[in-house]
C-alpha cells in the first residue's frame, strides 16, 4: 500500500528522464482531470492577460480628467468587458482548474466522478471567451458587468445579446463543474478518509460547489428574461410595460454576491493548505476552518441586498441585510485568526508561495474591514457608487483571490509540471505585484471618500493627482506579470527537476510522483497521518487486513 510516510522525506527527483510532454493532449477532449485542470489554468491565465490589457486601457484613460485616450462610449465597453473577463473568465475558471487538478489527488481518487461532464464543462469556456471578445466587431456591451436595465436595453443590442449568451455559457459550465465537485468529494474519498480527515481545500471546494449550484441558475433566469426584453419586446424589467428593474437587481445579486465567495472560498482552502506546510506547523483550528467554509456557504446566500441599499429597499429589510452582512465576517475572521495563529511560532520559509500567502492575508484583511464598513447602511449610502467600493472590491478579489492563486501556483507548480520555479524571479514578481497593487487601489479609498464616482471616463480635475498615482500603479502591476510568465515558461521546459514532495507536505497529492501518473494511484492510498500533523505524533490508519485462510 502507498502511504504518505513512505515519501514524506523523499528528496530524489521523480520521473527520471521521462519523454517531453505530449502537448497534443492539452488541445483535445481529454477525460484526465489533471489535463483538464491544466487546460483551465492556462486558458484562464490567457484571459487574465486580456482582462489586464483592458484594465490598462481604462486606467490610461483615467490618468487625465478629459476623454483623450478613448471615447466615452468605448470606455464604457472596455470597462464592461474588463469586469466580465476578470470574474467569469479568470478567477472562477482558475479556481476550477485547481479544484480539478488537486481534489481527486487529495482524496485518493483516480479521477473526477464524471470525467466526460468535466471535459464538457471546460470546453464551454474557450468558445464563451472568444464569443465575448468577438462583440468588438458589432459593438460590445457597454452597460457594465452588472448589465442593469434600463441601461442595458439602451446600448448596442447585438453586443448585449453576445454578452448575455457568453455569460449563460460560462454559467452552465460552472453548474456542470459544481455537480462534479460535490459528487467527487462526497462519494469518492478513500474509505479511510472521514470528513474530519479531508484537506481544507476539499472542504472549501465542497462549499464552493454548493454555492455555485444554488445561485447560478438564478442569474441564468435573469439574463434569459433580459434577453426576452431585448429581442421579443417583453417587459419583465421595463417599467413602461409594467416591469420592474429592481427585480433584475435582486436576481443578479442573488448570484453575484455568492459569486464573491465562489471566487474566494477555494483560495481560502488553498491558503489553509499552504500556510501549515511553509510554517512547518499544524494548522490551528482545523475544524473551525472547515466548518466556517460551510457557514460562509449558507450566509453568502442571504446577504445579496446590501448591494441595493440605495435602490429603494425598505428600512426593515435594510436592517436584516446589514446584520447578515456583518455576521458573515465572523466565519471569515475565524479563518484569518487561524492562519495567523498557525504562523505564530512556526518555522516560516519565506519562499514565493509563502510570500504571496502572507500578502493574501494582509490584503484580504484590508478588504474585509472596508466590507464591514460598507455593511453599515449610513456609510454605504454615503460612498455608494464611488471609488471606495472599487477599492474594497479589488482588495477582496485581487488582493484576495489573485494573490492566493499566485501562491497556489508557486506551491503546486512542482507537482503539476515536475519542475521547480525560480525563487529569485518569484520574489521579484511578488515585490512588483505587491507594490503595484497597493499603489493602484489604496489611494482609491481616498477618492471614494472625497466623492469621485466610479464608471465615468471624465472627472473633476481636483481628483487628477490621485488618479495619476493609480495609473502608475496599474503600469507596475502589468509589468509584474512579466517575471512570472518568464519564470513559468522557462521552468516548465528547463527548470530543476522537482522531487515528489519538495515541501514535505502531508496531504495525499504529495504521495505520488511529480507530475502524477495517469490514474494517480496504483492502489487506494492509505493516509499515514492527519493531513496537518506537523509536530504531532502521526495517527496511523491501518489498511484492512485480509481474512485468514484456513489450511
Amino acid at each position: 500500500m502507498t502511504t504518505l510516510t513512505q515519501i514524506s522525506n523523499d528528496t530524489t527527483p521523480s520521473g527520471g528522464d521521462r519523454p517531453k510532454p505530449e502537448w497534443r493532449k492539452y488541445f483535445g477532449f481529454s477525460h484526465d482531470h489533471k489535463v483538464i485542470g491544466i487546460q483551465y489554468l492556462v486558458t484562464s491565465f490567457f484571459f487574465y492577460l486580456i482582462g489586464g490589457a483592458l484594465a490598462a486601457a481604462v486606467r490610461t484613460e483615467l490618468a487625465t480628467p478629459a476623454s483623450d485616450f478613448v471615447s466615452p462610449e468605448l470606455y464604457n465597453s472596455l470597462f464592461t468587458l474588463h469586469g466580465t473577463v476578470m470574474i467569469f473568465l479568470w478567477i472562477v475558471p482558475s479556481t476550477a482548474g485547481f479544484i480539478n487538478y488537486l481534489v481527486p489527488l487529495m482524496i485518493g481518487a483516480r479521477d473526477m466522478a464524471f470525467p466526460r461532464l468535466n471535459a464538457i464543462a471546460f470546453w464551454m469556456l474557450p468558445p464563451s471567451g472568444l464569443l465575448l471578445m468577438s462583440s468588438f466587431f458589432v459593438g460590445p456591451a457597454s452597460a457594465g458587468w452588472t448589465s442593469y436595465p434600463p441601461l442595458s436595453t439602451m446600448g448596442p443590442v447585438a453586443g448585449e445579446l453576445i454578452w448575455i449568451l457568453s455569460v449563460l455559457l460560462l454559467g452552465t459550465s460552472s453548474i456542470l463543474g459544481a455537480i462534479n465537485f460535490i459528487v467527487t468529494i462526497w462519494k469518492m474519498r478513500v474509505p479511510q478518509m472521514g470528513w474530519n480527515d479531508m484537506p481544507l481545500f476539499c472542504w472549501a471546494s465542497l462549499a464552493t460547489g454548493i454555492l455555485a449550484l444554488v445561485s447560478t441558475p438564478v442569474l441564468a433566469g435573469a439574463l434569459i428574461l433580459l434577453s426576452f426584453d431585448l429581442v421579443v419586446g417583453t417587459s419583465f424589467f421595463n417599467p413602461t410595460g409594467g416591469g420592474d428593474p429592481i427585480v433584475y437587481q435582486h436576481m443578479f445579486w442573488f448570484y453575484s454576491h455568492p459569486a464573491v465567495y465562489i471566487m474566494i472560498l477555494p483560495v481560502f482552502g488553498m491558503i489553509s493548505d499552504i500556510i501549515p506546510v511553509h510554517s512547518r506547523k499544524a494548522i490551528f483550528g482545523y475544524r473551525a476552518i472547515a466548518y466556517s467554509s460551510i457557514a460562509i456557504c449558507f450566509l453568502g446566500l442571504i446577504v445579496w441586498a446590501h448591494h441595493m441599499f440605495t435602490s429603494g429597499t425598505p428600512p426593515w429589510l435594510r436592517m436584516f441585510f446589514m446584520f447578515a452582512t456583518m455576521v458573515i465576517a465572523v466565519p471569515t475572521g475565524i479563518k484569518v485568526f487561524s492562519w495567523v495563529a498557525t504562523m505564530w511560532g512556526g518555522k516560516i520559509q519565506l519562499n514565493s508561495a509563502m510570500l504571496f500567502a502572507m500578502g493574501f492575508v494582509s490584503m484580504f484583511v484590508i478588504g474585509g474591514i472596508s466590507g464591514v464598513m460598507l455593511a453599515a447602511v449610513p456609510f454605504d449610502i454615503h460612498v455608494h457608487d464611488t471609488y471606495f467600493v472599487v477599492a474594497h472590491f479589488h482588495y477582496v478579489l485581487f488582493g484576495g483571490s489573485v494573490f492566493g492563486l499566485y501562491s497556489g501556483m508557486y506551491h503546486w507548480f512542482p507537482k503539476i509540471t515536475g519542475r521547480m520555479l525560480n525563487e529569485k524571479l518569484g520574489k521579484i514578481h511578488f515585490a512588483l505585484n505587491f507594490i503595484g497593487f497597493n499603489l493602484t487601489f489604496l489611494p482609491m479609498h481616498k477618492l471614494g471618500l472625497d466623492g469621485m464616482n466610479r464608471r465615468i471616463a471624465e472627472y473633476d480635475p481636483k481628483y487628477a493627482t490621485i488618479n495619476i498615482i493609480c495609473s502608475i500603479g496599474t503600469l507596475l502591476l502589468a509589468v509584474s506579470t512579466v517575471p512570472f510568465l518568464i519564470n513559468a515558461v522557462r521552468s516548465w521546459f528547463w527548470g530543476d527537476r522537482a522531487p515528489a514532495n519538495p515541501w514535505n507536505g502531508l496531504t495525499l497529492e504529495w504521495s505520488v510522483s511529480s507530475p502524477p501518473p495517469v490514474e494517480n494511484f496504483a492502489v487506494d492510498p492509505i493516509p499515514a497521518c492527519h493531513p496537518y500533523a506537523y509536530g504531532k505524533p502521526p495517527v496511523s490508519i491501518s489498511a484492512p487486513q485480509p481474512e485468514p485462510v484456513s489450511t
